[in-house]
Formats: structure tokens, sequence, C-alpha cells
């Protein structure tokens, strides 16, 4: 299978600045893991979107794959509560209350 072309959106760099050095080795390798394969069984399709999320250890790589250019775009990383759901703001908790 060939490998697809990595893209990083701008915002990628500030976000991995935040994070320890070794956790960013650590995150690189699996974005380069996904150059071969895009949609790894443990990752998961985020719902409303064409987008996919994959884990490494406590953080989260949401990205983007177009299949026609053969690319794939990191959209994002961070920890995990940084994606909390939209249920878990605060203004959303007391409308569910209701």
């Amino acid at each position: 299978m060939a490998s697809y072309k990595l893209i990083f959106r701008q915002s990628v760099a500030k976000d991995l600045r935040r994070i320890p050095k070794p956790d960013v080795a650590w995150i690189l390798s699996r974005i380069e893991a996904l150059q071969d394969e895009p949609r790894p069984p443990r990752g998961e399709k985020l719902s409303g979107q064409e987008r996919y999320r994959v884990r490494q250890g406590v953080y989260r790589i949401p990205h983007e794959v177009a299949d026609d250019a053969r690319a794939l775009t990191v959209v994002k990383s961070g920890i995990a509560s940084r994606f909390a759901k939209r249920a878990s703001r605060p203004a959303d908790r007391l409308l569910m209350k209701r």
C-alpha cells in the first residue's frame, strides 16, 4: 500500500509546544505510523465530521483523510481532556438538567 502524504495544520505546532518533549517524540512516531494506515483498527471516526481520532496514551490526534489525494492532515494534538464532548461544557450541563 502506498504511503499517505502528511500535512500539519499550523495550530499543531503550537499544540505540540505545550507537551513535554519525550511525549512529542511519542506522538510524532504515532503520526508517522498513520501514513501507512490512516484508519487504524483502534481509531475512531468522529461523528458528524470526516475526521478520525487515534489515541497515544493520554493524548488524542484528530486527523482528516483524503483518499483521492493520498493525504492525511493532522488537525490538532493534545491531552484528552481538551477534546471533551460538548455535554461536558458547563452551559450544556445546565441544559441537560432540565
